[in-house]
């Protein structure tokens, strides 16, 4: 099983950080089918091949996903998209 495991400092409140990472969910939840809930400060998500979470943090939020084996022969592309998304 492969895994992502991302830690990136934010410059946001917690709230502020939770309604990016909650409208960014939704989008990818539309996009490809990925449900995701809160509890607390951290984020599951999931769908076929792929489940995970995200914890929100003061100053930090970490993503940890674990593929399945079809998801990880698309590892690095899915790290580069999760990359990119915590960049905007």
């Amino acid at each position: 099983m492969a895994v992502i495991d991302i830690k990136r400092v934010h410059g946001g409140t917690i709230k502020s950080t939770k309604a990016a990472i909650t409208r960014v969910a939704t989008s990818l939840g539309a996009e490809y089918g990925v449900s995701h809930d809160w509890a607390g400060n951290t984020l599951y998500f999931e769908r076929s091949g792929i489940s995970g979470s995200i914890e929100v943090s003061k100053a930090e939020l970490h993503v940890h996903a674990e593929l399945g084996f079809l998801m990880g022969a698309l590892k690095y592309t899915i790290e580069r998209e999760i990359e990119r998304l915590l960049d905007e």
